[in-house]
């Protein structure tokens, strides 16, 4: 599948590919019903618990299915059709989601769903993943993943007050039915998203073989050299964006001096630049395998960082924020983009789910390291951390060179 040359490829072209549009719009409505589960669950268990601690735990929740099930979910990914994968995932997340309309009177209930949403999405998110580059062509792929993006950065901005009022208003069961429907509906759609099968597979189907895939999909992270770079890479930026994501607020407070409601500004000036980043990428950029534009947005997130650090003056701090957003965006397009591009059918659930692992669980010791360092030496110290992280991740990768050879082998299991 070739993309027409004669023209920058944009979101609408990406739209008229058979089987996209069913792919965008399942993503969409599911990303935009969890922005209603997320803010619910927040606010739930804080008014269970009353305690931070509490809501922390919300996180770990998130966090450790994937870190158990993510290789996993790649080889299944690799060995089913990954449409019938993501409607499965839809399917078990909307009963889980519709549950807690019962159990959301119990913290060990909620706990216990939060999880289960949490694997589901490992499942669907992998899937998803794998399917795009099988619907637009390598040319293609920069505006099929801003308009990915871009739909769920813009349901985050306008969906997360609507859901704080929805939770105020009508309780917590409303926004968890909220996001159950949304899983139904998108199950409906991806019902008629046609996928070629999966290549044929060899050899056990056991227990021993599936752990021998995962074991060799993870093993890929490592043997090819582009994807050990990224990896690495993507380690890195975890371990840095862990602790000054969750820590913002902090900085907002200690470092900044600002009321709560400045820190709604702060989130707003990333909310932007998220939103932008991939319509500038979109005009500028159509070769997802330049490495210039994976890693260069590593070193700008470790320059705002230092300037977050440095200095107090809001507008400086708005538009460093911004910046951050946009270079987030755009070097989450271009990542994924570039993995999409290189590796091949068979192989990509894993490789996926493998990048899905080192992301939650660079993130994972970055939340834990990060509240002890701002507890010892302050809030500043963390972001200064975090800068020098991220300026090193965008050293480890920028030598990184595009395939010469196309995508990377298929491994037949």
């Amino acid at each position: 599948m070739t993309a027409r040359r004669d023209h920058r490829v944009g979101f609408r072209d990406v739209l008229g590919r058979p089987g996209y549009p069913r792919l965008w719009t399942a993503r969409t409505v599911s990303q935009g019903g969890d922005v209603f589960a997320t803010v619910a669950l927040i606010l739930l268990v804080f008014d269970l618990t009353g305690s931070a601690l509490g809501v922390s735990a919300v996180v770990l929740a998130e966090i450790v299915p994937v870190l158990l099930l993510a290789p996993f979910a790649g080889t299944l990914v690799d060995r089913l059709a990954p449409a019938r994968v993501m409607i499965a995932a839809d399917v078990l997340r909307a009963v889980l989601a519709a549950s807690l309309v019962v159990l959301g009177d119990t913290v060990v209930g909620v706990y216990l769903v939060a999880f289960g949403l949490s694997a589901g999405a490992v499942f669907f998110n992998t899937a998803a993943s794998s399917a795009l580059p099988v619907l637009v062509g390598d040319d293609e792929l920069i505006a099929a993943n801003s308009g990915i993006w871009t739909a769920a950065v813009l349901a985050q901005i306008a969906l997360a007050p609507l859901a704080g009022v929805l939770y105020a208003g009508l309780g917590a069961g409303a926004a968890f039915g909220v996001n159950a429907a949304s899983f139904l509906i998108s199950a409906a759609v991806l019902t008629g998203l046609s996928l070629p099968a999966p290549p044929a597979a060899t050899g056990r189907r056991g227990p021993r073989g599936v752990v021998g895939a995962a074991v060799a999909g993870l093993r890929l992270l490592v043997d090819d050299r582009l994807l050990r770079r990224l990896a690495a890479g993507q380690l890195l930026a975890a371990l840095s964006a862990g602790a000054t994501s969750a820590l913002l607020v902090v900085l907002a407070g200690d470092h900044l001096q600002l009321a709560p409601s400045g820190y709604g500004l702060l989130l707003a000036a990333i909310g932007v630049g998220a939103v932008l980043g991939p319509v500038v990428l979109v005009r500028l950029v159509s070769d997802p395998r330049r490495p210039a534009f994976v890693f260069g947005p590593y070193a700008l997130r470790g320059l705002v960082d230092v300037v977050l650090a440095t200095v107090t003056s809001l507008p400086v701090v708005l538009i460093a924020l911004a910046v951050y957003g946009l270079s987030t965006s755009t070097g989450a397009v271009t990542f994924n983009s570039l993995l999409q591009s290189h590796v091949a059918p068979g192989t990509r659930g894993r490789v996926f789910a493998g990048f899905d692992l080192v992301w939650q669980l660079g993130r994972l010791v970055s939340l834990l390291g990060g509240g002890l360092l701002a507890a010892a030496a302050g809030i500043q110290a963390v972001y200064y951390l975090g800068g020098a992280l991220l300026l090193l991740a965008a050293a480890t990768g920028w030598r990184a060179q595009p395939p010469n050879s196309g995508a990377v082998r298929t491994m037949m299991l």
